[in-house]
């Protein structure tokens, strides 16, 4: 028996400007679902002041957001393995969040 041949990859080019390469600093994210997607909030809470700020939110399918939790997983996994194991800290109560207009 031969093996079917395999798809050949894909270049795929992607934009960036210089905003999203620098990225965004977050202390707090929400993750929503309903039957169809999973929205991930991340917010910026300000320190010593009760308000903080939707810094941003991405909606994915669930799919993908299986792919991304394992994704982080495996990357959490070899982090560990070269910086040593990441401290969680104390326990934070949930915030009492509210989005506001």
């Amino acid at each position: 028996m031969t093996e079917a041949p395999k798809p050949q990859q894909q270049q795929v080019q992607i934009k960036a400007d210089e905003k999203e390469l620098v990225g965004q600093y977050t202390n707090l994210a929400m993750i929503h679902h309903n039957a169809e997607e999973f929205t991930l909030n991340f917010i910026y809470i300000f320190p010593n002041v009760p308000q903080g700020k939707l810094v941003s939110s991405v909606i994915v399918s669930p799919g993908h957001a299986k792919r991304l939790l394992r994704a982080l997983g495996e990357n959490i996994t070899r982090y560990e393995a070269q910086f040593g194991a990441i401290p969680e800290g104390p326990a934070m109560p949930d915030p009492n969040v509210g989005f506001v207009q």
